[in-house]
């Protein structure tokens, strides 16, 4: 069952707070920090130059990811070691074979293809290479959807400068009616807030939180291999758990 990181929601709220909270400390309104069309351009061309850059799965695979950052997929280390002795018990009471039955109550494809090579009997050199192959690919394709994130902190500073540009050209336009100048210059400033402030505050602190939990992800496949390895060699459960305790650290 998946569930809600706290910190990170926590993280979000107090950033927006802290922010808006300096700027009515300093007597400011807040209603000067919403502009829709320093929006529209931060936003809009920021997400038009992530999709130029990228191929349109690994976008779509990006997009979708997002929502790790704040409702976290299960990666329970302890209860993958359980289920690794429990198959090890299994094994040395009744043979690989006797671990058929296991494989119907996995929900984890990945791990489904490791049991049932084990039980056809794959050497564990060729288990783990095998599964090593599907894990460094699995690896590659969640690391560039979460650079997705990271290439739009990277571009919405820029496009924020962009913003703050096409603003003073307006005002500049309109030197001659005073009555103008104000929204020419708001959407300048605030242009450049929103083009570094979604940087900081959400594309980049979102992508370093996606790549933190495919570091996890891939630490728990590793930790199958390694399991499935020992179980194969017929080591004893209580060493197998030892061996997958230092994974935790």
């Amino acid at each position: 069952m998946r569930k809600f990181d706290l910190i990170s929601i926590a993280g979000l709220l107090l950033a927006i707070v802290a922010i808006v909270g300096g700027q009515l400390l300093e007597g400011g309104h807040v209603a000067s920090l919403l502009q829709v069309t320093a929006f529209v351009i931060v936003i809009g061309g920021t997400l038009g130059a992530v999709m130029l850059q990228s191929a349109l799965p690994v976008f779509l695979r990006g997009m979708r990811m997002a929502k790790w950052a704040f409702v976290s997929p299960v990666l329970d280390g302890e209860h993958l070691i359980q289920q690794i002795m429990t198959w090890s018990n299994t094994a040395r009471r009744g043979g690989l074979l006797a671990l058929e039955p296991a494989i119907e109550d996995l929900d984890d494809p990945f791990a489904k293809r490791g049991l049932q090579m084990l039980i056809d009997g794959a050497e564990p050199e060729a288990l783990r290479e095998t599964l090593q192959v599907e894990i460094d690919a699995y690896e590659s394709q969640q690391r560039q959807a979460a650079k997705v994130w990271e290439a739009a902190g990277g571009y919405s500073p820029t496009i924020g400068i962009l913003g703050a540009v096409l603003g003073l050209i307006h005002v500049m336009e309109n030197l001659s009616d005073p009555s103008k100048l104000g929204a020419g210059i708001a959407v300048a400033f605030v242009a450049t807030v929103y083009g570094v402030g979604s940087a900081n505050l959400i594309f980049l602190p979102l992508a370093n939180k996606l790549k933190s939990i495919i570091g996890r992800e891939i630490m728990l496949r590793e930790m199958l291999i390694e399991g499935s390895i020992a179980v194969a060699n017929g080591e004893n459960p209580r060493l197998i758990e030892r061996k997958l305790q230092g994974y935790l650290v």
